[in-house]
């Protein structure tokens, strides 16, 4: 397995454009998946979007068990269900140093695909229904900073901007 560069709001146009579906399941995707799941684990992640690696193909990977060993791939997911809503915080790899806040369902299913391209459902509350929702809005080019007015989210960039300063090279 491999650990893959985070791209950053602004910074790849990948993150900013609707991803495409897969439609090859070989033994190229399975790498890739496991290549996401060593990525965010050590980015200290709960998910990550192929986006957020620079590829526009409609693949996320989530955990947000406290032990990091529930990791699951969805792909080409699509929102079947869903009710409630709140707005949640949360951070984000891809705008590191901020935290935002988005409308959320507070309930989710998910109908998608896993590495293998078999079809599967999963329901979300709460902290898996945001984790849901956050990593599908990537696979259609949009960030929690996208639900943000311009003030807000000018903000946010600069705040990330001042942590990768902070950071770099570390």
């Amino acid at each position: 397995m491999s650990l893959i560069p985070i791209v950053y709001y602004s910074h790849h146009p990948a993150l900013h454009k609707v991803a495409e579906p897969v439609t090859e399941f070989n033994e190229a995707l399975a790498k890739l998946v496991q290549d996401m799941y060593e990525t965010m684990y050590h980015a200290d992640g709960c998910g990550l979007a192929a986006p957020q690696i620079g590829i526009a193909k409609r693949i996320a990977v989530i955990d947000i068990s406290e032990e990091k060993d529930k990791p699951f791939c969805i792909i080409n997911p699509e929102i079947i269900e869903r009710s409630g809503e709140k707005m949640m915080s949360a951070g984000c790899l891809s705008v590191p140093g901020t935290y935002t806040t988005a409308p959320r369902s507070t309930y989710v299913k998910v109908r998608a695909q896993d590495e293998t391209g078999k079809f599967f459902e999963i329901e979300g509350h709460d902290l898996l229904a945001h984790c849901l929702q956050h990593e599908i809005d990537h696979l259609y080019g949009k960030l929690n900073i996208d639900y943000l007015s311009s003030l807000k989210k000018n903000i946010s960039l600069k705040k990330m901007e001042k942590f990768l300063k902070r950071t770099k090279g570390k």
